[in-house]
């Protein structure tokens, strides 16, 4: 699987890359990163209602990995297809580039994300209008994996 990609390869935001589309660049800690929407449609519950799990508000990536080791189905599906559960920034860099027409998004549903709120809630984003907010982890929600590139 690919995990790193030279800047001079990066095609256009909107065109395929690494199995998915081409979101957009972004920064994680102090590594430029390239956010991949796959096209796989998941569903299921976050994890188990009451059930703290370390994550935050940037790494998806790290957060599903901690989500899938503490039992969550969902997250070990996001993995399982290549991917992991957007963050809430990655969520608001999806809403960005569908505002863009770059990308298209399921907007009858919230769709999860990898950050926990509390021992009882984690974070969803509708992508109608891009609102977040916090739900019971035991709803089934819709989730979208992508996949984040490291920039050479």
């Amino acid at each position: 699987m690919q995990n790193t990609i030279s800047a001079s390869d990066l095609p256009a935001r909107g065109e395929p890359l690494a199995g998915g589309v081409f979101v957009t660049r972004y920064w994680l800690g102090d590594q430029e990163r390239a956010l991949v929407l796959l096209p796989d449609k998941l569903e299921g519950a976050w994890g188990d209602y009451g059930q703290k799990v370390e994550t935050n508000h940037s790494d998806g990536e790290a957060n599903t990995r901690a989500m899938a080791e503490a039992g969550s189905k969902i997250a070990k599906k996001a993995i399982e297809a290549g991917g992991h559960i957007p963050s809430c920034v990655e969520g608001h860099l999806l809403m960005a580039a569908k505002e863009e027409g770059l990308i298209a998004l399921r907007e009858d549903r919230f769709h999860w994300l990898s950050t926990q709120c509390s021992a009882h809630g984690a974070y969803g984003v509708d992508f109608e209008n891009g609102w977040q907010d916090n739900n019971d982890k035991n709803l089934g929600r819709l989730v979208r994996p992508v996949r984040s590139l490291i920039i050479q």
